[in-house]
């Protein structure tokens, strides 16, 4: 069922008062995503949500990737297929509450799927949608983004960078702590406008270049560390 516009913007006035959520109402989140037109047009650019809820800023910022990709890859599968990776791989979110966040995932994963089975539905790819499950489930995580800690487990949160080389995929995961201390001034250098040097976080594991189809590691753990 395609995703509908959620109107409630709160859910419970407990959870109001005890993790300050308000829904984002579908409006207010187009209105911020069309001052940012040129880079929801793109299939690579990445967002990040650090209070995402149940995805409505983030089922919006799909939204609008899967026109363009609808528009330019619908025509072959394989395409298709591969810069849908890309997309899912460019969507980052946070949330403190754990029913959130798997809507969240559940959202999104539907979403792609109403048109991806419109498309291709005499030849869906099973192992290609484990594969963008897998990405949701790294890329949104259970955790709060105040801490920068898992909520579960209380370890800092790690975010996959993904960068698509032809038809292959290169994982660097990093500590999201590290991140935001890396704001680079200006694009291509690695000095302040001061002179002073950035530090560019090192990641704390890079994995092998593999094919967009095949990032799921083979001993079947698909739990972020």
């Amino acid at each position: 069922m395609k995703d509908k516009d959620k109107k409630q913007q709160v859910k419970d006035k407990s959870r109001v008062s005890n993790f300050a959520e308000v829904l984002t109402s579908k409006r207010e989140v187009l209105d911020m995503l069309n001052l940012v037109n040129s880079e929801t047009s793109r299939l690579d650019s990445r967002f990040l949500e650090p209070a995402c809820g149940d995805g409505n800023f983030l089922i919006e910022v799909l939204n609008f990737k899967l026109k363009v990709l609808e528009e330019n890859y619908s025509k072959n599968q394989y395409e298709f297929e591969k810069y849908s990776i890309q997309v899912f791989t460019s969507i980052y979110g946070i949330d403190i509450l754990e029913d959130n966040i798997i809507s969240a995932r559940e959202r999104l994963f539907n979403q792609f799927l109403e048109l991806y089975e419109k498309k291709f539905k005499s030849f869906t790819n099973l192992k290609f949608l484990e594969c963008i499950k897998y990405i949701l489930e790294l890329n949104l995580v259970h955790a709060d983004a105040l801490t920068l800690k898992k909520t579960k487990n209380d370890k800092f949160i790690i975010f996959s960078e993904w960068s698509m080389i032809n038809d292959k995929m290169k994982r660097r995961d990093f500590e999201f702590k590290n991140l935001i201390d890396y704001a680079p001034f200006e694009k291509g250098t690695l000095f302040s406008d001061s002179g002073d040097e950035v530090i560019i976080p090192s990641p704390i594991k890079e994995y092998p270049l593999t094919h967009f189809l095949d990032i799921i590691p083979k001993n079947g753990n698909k739990k972020q560390l």
